[in-house]
Order: structure tokens, then sequence, then C-alpha cells
């Protein structure tokens, strides 16, 4: 199959349908396909397989975060050009409703159009509320419709009915299950607790610190480590004036550096408050056997089990953070039973898995075009 896998945002800034994009790319080339990603970039980049649409993405708000895409009016005819020379089996587009590299795609594309809506809530409310009614005409183009979770389907068909197959976000297991080298700052004897996350509000770092304050209390031996790219400062003067010690703020960690921070945890926490439609990174820890301590929210629940990989709490709750801390903390033979089931876990999630079926998908949808061209032939002929 020749495929095109189109994403908005700017393909050199890191995020996760970027690396959903990346995954799936080098996933399908291995299994013989023809594929190439389309993107807008905001500087040149030699990524394999790019063909960049919009060249000066610009940021807008989104989520509490800033997403960089191509507002371009322009991107039309470079979309029919691309799509003329390439004539692509399948055009797969990322969110496919975010402005305005996947709409083109939509409008101009004939052929099989697949979407693939990885946004929770919050996430995409303004662009599905403001603009239902306009894009109705290129949610009728979509021939394939994929959710990377019950969550995310159930907010898109608020908007959109219809059904969604449910695909999940994949994770690289070997690159988080195999041992690397230690980080030997860490090795000092004190448990450590890993989080992951971007300094927005509803990722519950601010519960995760209060909650913190009397782990630390209880278990002295203990340390947070909080990894991320973005400005940390108000949780940072927030650590200092409370004179919270062993509260390490590591910014932003390349991926390939990233599981040796997981291999120094003992306990990853996720407290997210909503709004998250799977968890990148829930399967990235379970993948690297850590226990894990989030908030009991849809995407989050979709993902782990309350004392199978993990516990689960309330979401907001300082105080059930707490507990579920020290209670892993304290107990190691839980924990290694966790992390056993984790890795286990992990494994539906493994990015083989899941491109063989969206690949299959991919199948299902040519053959049901073909039966459908070949039942138009038949009656014309008739």
């Amino acid at each position: 199959m020749k495929i095109a896998l189109v994403s908005p945002y700017d393909w050199t800034v890191p995020g996760g349908v970027n690396s959903h994009c990346a995954q799936l790319r080098e996933q399908f080339v291995a299994a013989g396909h023809d594929v190439h990603i389309v993107a807008p970039a905001s500087r040149a980049t030699d990524s394999e397989g790019l063909i960049t649409i919009g060249k000066r993405p610009v940021s807008i708000p989104a989520s509490g975060s800033l997403a960089r895409i191509s507002l371009s009016l322009t991107l039309g005819p470079p979309v029919r050009r691309v799509l003329a020379a390439e004539q692509f089996d399948i055009v797969h587009v990322h969110e496919p409703f975010m402005p305005v590299l996947p709409i083109n795609f939509l409008r101009y594309s004939e052929a099989v159009n697949v979407g693939t809506f990885h946004a929770s809530r919050e996430k995409a409310q303004f662009f599905y509320s403001w603009g239902r009614r306009h894009l109705r005409r290129w949610f009728r183009r979509l021939d394939g419709k994929i959710a990377v979770s019950a969550a995310a389907a159930g907010f898109v068909e608020e908007y959109f009915p219809g059904y969604y197959n449910i695909i999940p976000n994949g994770v690289n297991i070997e690159r988080f299950s195999t041992p690397v080298p230690p980080l030997k700052r860490y090795q000092d004897g004190k448990q450590n607790i890993l989080f992951v996350g971007r300094p927005e509000k509803r990722k519950g770092l601010e519960h995760l610190l209060n909650a913190y304050e009397r782990v630390k209390r209880q278990r002295p031996d203990t340390r947070l480590i909080i990894v991320g790219a973005g400005k940390f400062g108000r949780y940072e003067r927030s650590v200092k004036s409370k004179r919270l010690a062993d509260v390490e703020f590591c910014g932003y960690v390349p991926d390939e550096d990233l599981p040796r921070y997981h291999q120094a945890a003992d306990v990853f926490c996720a407290p997210a408050t909503g709004f998250e439609s799977q968890g990148i990174v829930l399967l990235e820890a379970m993948a690297a056997g850590l226990p894990i301590v989030a908030s009991n929210i849809e995407g989050y629940a979709g993902v782990l089990t309350h004392g199978v990989e993990g516990l689960l709490v309330l979401p907001g709750d300082g105080a059930g953070l707490a507990d579920a801390l020290l209670q892993l903390l304290s107990d190691a033979p839980v924990r290694k039973r966790m992390s056993n089931q984790a890795k286990r876990r992990a494994q539906a999630f493994a990015w083989p898995r899941v491109s063989q079926q969206v690949l299959s998908y991919y199948e299902r949808l040519l053959h049901e075009r073909q039966l459908t061209s070949g039942g138009r032939e038949s009656a014309q002929a008739g």
C-alpha cells in the first residue's frame, strides 16, 4: 500500500501525535509499505519520508499549552500537487478537524480517507463546538474513523455520531524495558517517585506536590523527580517556599534518555485531573515495569486496573495520592507483583500489534471501496 500519514502539528516540535505518526511509519515501512508523513515544519528537517506543507506554523492556545499548526490559506494547491504526484491508496489524517492541513487533504483526496481522533474532552472542544456545522462535510469524507480510546471516541461522538474503531496509542516496549545505564545521582538509597508531563494545570502536579509533603514527612528517604518540557517556575517557587527537600525539576529530557529516569524510579505517578484520552506516559511506565499511582479518570482507567498494575485514586485528591504512594513505597512485594503485571499489560500496546490493527483496518476499507466500485461499474454496464 501507498500511505500518507498527515499531522497538523509542526514536525520539528516533539509531541504525541507526531510521535504516533513516526512510529506508525516505521512499522509500516518494515512491513513493506510505501509511507510518507505530511506535516508543516518551522525549519528544515532531514526526517526520512517527510513531505513538508506549511512552513510557518503558529502557536495557538490548546488545553493550557500551545499547539503549533499552519493556518495558511494557501495549502490547497500544494496538497493537490502531492496527491496527484503520489497517488496514495490511503490518506490517514490525524486530528482530522485541526486547522487546516488535514481538512485540505479531506477536501481533495480521492483515496481511502481515514481519520484518527486523539483528543479528549478539553483538547478539541473549541474546534468541535464552534465548527461542527462546517466540519460535517469533511466528516462525511472519512471512509474510516479511529479513536485512540473509549474516552476519545465518547468525546468526538457527542459532536459527530458514528462508528469509531478503537485502536490505542502504542508504546516502544524494547526502549523502555531494555536495561540501560543507571543515573548514578539517583543511586543513593532513596526511593524515587517519577512524574513525566508538561506544567499544565490538568496534569495535576500541584496535587502531587501536596501529596509529596506528607510522603516526605513519613518517609524521609524519598525523592520526587519531575521530567517535562515547559516552564515549571510556579511549582519551583512553591517547593522553595515550603522548603520541600528532594524535589528535582529535570526539564526536557530527550526520548533516548527518558528510559534512564524510569529505570531509576520505584513508583510512577500520573495525577492528571481529567481530559486524558489514554495516557502515553502510563504505557511507557508500564513497559518499564513501574507500579503506578494514577488518577481514576476514564482515559487512565482504560489502561490500568486498580490493584493490578497500580492504584487509582480520585482526581485532585492529594490525601489519596499520598496514601497510595505510601502504600506502594512501603511494600516491596506488592511493587514487584505490580511491576510484572504492568509489563504484561504493556504488551497489548506494543507498536507491532497496534500498527497491524491499523493495517488490517486499511485492508478492510480498501476491500469495501473495491466492492462498492465494482457494484457501481456492474450497474452502469447493465
